[in-house]
């Protein structure tokens, strides 16, 4: 019973992220004096473009920049200039590095948390 009430959960989880993924979806909760809107992220109109220094980051520095993500968090919050994700990107490539820079970094820190038990 209980494994049937994880599989629900988690697929109704998974149907609303799906959902809340679709074009031109927009969510909006209201609270006295406050107002939310969720909105899907929307195209980079600076994809393709480079920086200053003629650069457009590609797979290997999406890697890198999902190695250091969680250095550069900790440092965005006292220094606004500092960013975690490069919008002069290749796009496709650039979010793939960065979800497996993302992703490797979170799977050691795991494996180690777990050697530790």
């Amino acid at each position: 019973m209980m494994k049937k009430t994880l599989f629900f959960v988690l697929f109704a989880v998974l149907l609303v992220t799906l959902a809340a993924c679709a074009p031109d979806s927009k969510v909006t909760l209201n609270k006295p004096d406050t107002e939310i809107q969720f909105t899907p992220p929307g195209p980079n109109p600076e994809l393709d473009k480079p920086t200053e220094a003629g650069i457009v980051a590609g797979l290997g520095t999406g890697l890198w920049h999902g190695f250091i993500s969680p250095v550069t968090l900790i440092i965005s919050f006292f220094n606004p200039a500092i960013q975690m994700y490069e919008v002069h990107n290749t796009g496709s490539l650039y979010n793939l590095g960065f979800l497996f820079g993302v992703a490797i970094v979170f799977l050691v820190l795991g494996f180690l948390g777990a050697g530790r038990r």
